[in-house]
């Protein structure tokens, strides 16, 4: 019997844009609208995505082709206008590249005081590719993980990925003895969450050297491990086939082995990414580890908003052995004015989605905003002394204290972040002002 020969990855980028269009009949002005996106925007996917999660019969309704491809909407008309009209005269880059920059300079490259108020200090020195937002969880960006098998159109992150040096957020070797140092002071954190792009675009080797000084002697009050990943969904076989497959595994049980709780963070936006066979077999094979699985995602206009999407995406994971996490709402930042849904319709598809399900996938929190000052989730409508309200709290934050305190705000039915919304009383706006949740000084910044 001949061996099966294990899939290869096979990315594509913006130059690849014209002949994977041609599998829909995209016109020659259709195809040089979306190369326009592409040059402002972070394209990449590959092959996986492209044969099995896309009906190139019907890409105008498909999810999974709006979650990877760009899409004329996403940015405003004059900025297509322009950018298209630069790409036909076949403009070189000193024409094309401030057209660019302009235009996302305007998209809110860091939202949530990512790098303003996230990013700690040790003895005077800034740590690169480190976040600590809240007391006992620090963001880590190793170097080699600033990439993904596919790019998320919504993306968050999507600053990372357009080659300008100044917006990434990466670690450097220089910083790791400065980081052991932080972390061997600042006994409160207990999770790490590696990120980026996606840690598991990483060889195994690379990622270990990653971990490792997270379980080194000293490191005992860590004691969860997330890593933050679309591989599961994109590209399933890190965990069955690739060439280094079985030393991510051995790693994970080795992870386990050390005492810690070990939480892959798979991020899955629509349900069509969770039935190819090829991830049922890679959360098997997680799972065998002794690794649990989070699903979470955030909801996104024209892909997942709405209702029956959640329950089949929240039914499925379960059925898998994985467990439905969060909903997210689409940050303030990229081309979110394609993608947001007013907060009133995210909260009823959440309730809907939600009482559709059995209790096992009821485990979901949301519709939640990162907010600059913590997680916020709109938790209902209600009415207080004849007035329409929003019925909000904070499920994490950058101080403790305000954690789970119910606070009000005005209905507005259009609001669509958690700056848009106005206090219902005196006593609810601190709980709405961001500049109110400014980084505690005794924990993030220098400590004797």
């Amino acid at each position: 019997m001949n061996a099966v020969t294990p899939p290869r990855f096979r990315a594509y980028s913006a130059r690849d844009l014209d002949a994977l269009l041609d599998r829909c009949g995209a016109d020659a002005e259709t195809k040089l609208q979306i190369r326009a996106v592409a040059a402002v925007l972070p394209f990449r996917t590959n092959q996986y995505v492209v044969d099995e999660l896309i009906d190139w019969d019907d890409v105008h309704d498909d999810p999974v082709f709006r979650l990877v491809f760009p899409q004329p909407d996403m940015l405003a008309a004059d900025e297509l206008k322009t950018v298209t009209d630069l790409l036909r005269e076949e403009a070189g880059p000193a024409r094309l590249a401030p057209v660019v920059r302009e235009i996302r300079a305007g998209m809110n490259a860091h939202p949530a005081g990512q790098t303003d108020q996230n990013v700690p200090h040790w003895q005077g020195q800034r740590l690169s590719g480190v976040q600590h937002k809240y007391q006992e969880t620090l963001l880590y960006f190793p170097r080699q993980g600033q990439t993904c098998h596919a790019y998320c159109t919504y993306c968050f992150r999507w600053a990372q990925f357009v080659g300008v040096p100044e917006l990434k957020m990466a670690a450097e070797k220089d910083d790791a003895d400065a980081l052991a140092a932080y972390l061997r002071h600042h006994t409160e954190i207990t999770d790490i969450l590696v990120t980026g792009g996606d840690p598991l675009i990483m060889r195994t080797d690379n990622l270990r050297r990653a971990l490792e000084p997270f379980l080194a002697p000293g490191m005992e009050h860590i004691r969860n491990i997330r890593i933050g990943t679309k591989a599961l969904t994109y590209w399933p076989y890190r965990f069955t086939d690739d060439e280094d497959a079985d030393d991510l595994m051995r790693l994970f049980e080795e992870v386990r082995d050390r005492g810690r709780h070990l939480a892959v963070m798979a991020h899955v936006t629509h349900p069509r990414e969770l039935h190819p066979e090829a991830v049922r077999r890679a959360i098997q094979r997680i799972r065998s580890t002794g690794a649990v699985i989070r699903t979470q995602a955030p909801l996104v206009r024209s892909i997942n908003d709405d209702a029956a999407v959640w329950q089949e995406m929240w039914t499925r994971a379960v059925a898998l052995d994985a467990v439905p996490y969060y909903m997210f709402v689409e940050r303030d930042t990229g081309p979110r004015q394609y993608f947001e849904v007013p907060l009133v319709r995210a909260w009823e598809i959440y309730r809907e989605a939600l009482s559709s399900v059995t209790g096992l996938a009821r485990t979901a929190r949301g519709p939640s905003m990162s907010a600059t000052r913590g997680k916020v989730v709109v938790d209902g409508v209600t009415r207080i002394a004849g007035q329409l309200a929003l019925a909000l709290r904070y499920l994490q934050a950058r101080d403790p204290d305000v954690v789970g305190r119910p606070f009000f705000a005005r209905f507005d039915a259009q609001a669509t972040w958690v700056t848009d919304l106005r206090p219902l009383s005196p006593s609810d706006a601190p709980f709405l002002d961001q500049t109110a949740g400014a980084r505690p000084a005794d924990r993030i910044t220098d400590s004797p």
